[in-house]
């Protein structure tokens, strides 16, 4: 009798994994480390290092980071780390944070490397198509995204779109680009919306449309607020509008009747806040995922977005959809939301569930086996 054939066991790896996006606050991309590193942790076959590229939020790492996890490297200036990357293979990433076999550059950009194989996470090439609508300071990845991807042995993407991009303009190795899409975390399933106290502290209505998101010009929050106004001016009891998040770049929306500004939530009230919103409403001009999008169908809340085609993507047609910058086509998606003409939130969560942080975690570990290997 042939044996059974026991788990397919693997060499030990030592992994080294850029938490910068852990500090400050958490957006998208702070979620995908924070999970990421949470998973790797928990992973016998993974010797796992986490370190940061700053100098004023170096202290504050190990804090950040899930137990049993190492703090390692030496703080120093962002800037001119990036300046450095970018005309010299100095500093290598080993010497400020040790000996590893994979270094995964979680957040656009990748250092030099000494002897171990890199891994980039690009999470959306806006800076390179879009670049009147991202942050000045994300226009240094012009230069910094293909030098790291020379460097790279392999790369991470949150979608299938986003992975054909990169293929396409850069002309990396479609076979060498990982989808690690994002989760959902379990506390959005079990979400209800604001009591008394937070409906209070925020100054929510009793219904209200909702986005969630920094607020700047790729979030095309100029199209939501036009829309907007156009379905009030035919009818005064659509729900105000209510934007979550922080402020951003590139100048506040003009003051506008029913739109109320809420700031930055962290996960101890944002799910309250999108499990009692009528529907979120998702108008970028360019994503590079959405994560909002499952996560206010985690809670059974409508959705409604833009035709950017990662959301697309993401949402898996369960979504109301209108053309990137259409205030009309957006006022009559959001109109048919309001009357009822949706996804059932049982399907929207049975939908949802099936993007978990488990899966996201394996397919980063997948990418860097394939690195090692390189």
């Amino acid at each position: 009798m042939t044996p059974s054939a026991g788990p397919t066991r693997h060499p030990r790896l030592r992994v080294g994994v850029d938490a910068t996006p852990l500090l400050g606050q958490r957006t998208g991309i702070g979620r995908f480390v924070h999970h990421l590193v949470e998973g790797l942790a928990q992973m016998p076959d993974i010797e796992l290092a986490a370190t940061a590229f700053t100098l004023r939020g170096w202290r504050s790492l190990a804090a950040a980071l899930p137990p049993g996890v190492r703090r390692r490297g030496i703080p120093v200036p962002a800037r001119a780390l990036r300046k450095a990357w970018g005309s010299s293979s100095f500093p290598p990433v080993e010497l400020l944070a040790g000996r590893m076999d994979v270094f995964h550059a979680t957040n656009y950009v990748l250092p030099p490397l000494r002897r171990a194989a890199g891994v980039l996470s690009v999470h959306d090439l806006s800076f390179l198509h879009l670049p009147a609508t991202v942050h000045p300071d994300s226009l240094v990845y012009r230069e910094l995204v293909p030098q790291g991807l020379r460097r790279a042995a392999a790369v991470c993407a949150l979608t299938a779109v986003t992975a054909d991009e990169i293929a396409q303009t850069y002309g990396f190795p479609r076979e060498r680009i990982v989808v690690t899409p994002l989760g959902v975390d379990q506390t959005w399933f079990t979400a209800a919306g604001p009591d008394d106290d937070l409906e209070a502290r925020l100054s929510l209505p009793s219904e209200y449309l909702l986005f969630v998101g920094t607020r700047e010009p790729r979030k095309g929050l100029s199209t939501l607020a036009a829309a907007h106004r156009q379905l009030r001016a035919i009818d005064a009891d659509v729900p105000p509008l209510v934007l979550v998040g922080g402020s951003g770049w590139g100048g506040e929306l003009p003051s506008q009747p029913g739109i109320i500004t809420v700031p930055y939530l962290d996960q101890a009230d944002l799910p309250s806040v999108v499990a009692g919103a009528v529907a979120l409403v998702m108008p970028s001009v360019y994503e590079g995922f959405g994560l909002p999008i499952l996560e206010a169908m985690a809670c059974g809340t409508p959705v409604v977005i833009s035709d950017s085609p990662a959301m697309v993507e993401v949402a898996g047609g369960r979504a109301a959809v209108f053309p990137v910058g259409d205030a009309e086509s957006l006022a009559d998606r959001i109109s048919e939301v309001l009357t009822g003409r949706h996804p059932e939130a049982g399907d929207l969560r049975a939908y949802a569930a099936g993007w978990t942080w488990s899966a996201c975690v394996a397919a980063a570990l997948a990418a860097y086996r394939m690195a090692a290997q390189q």
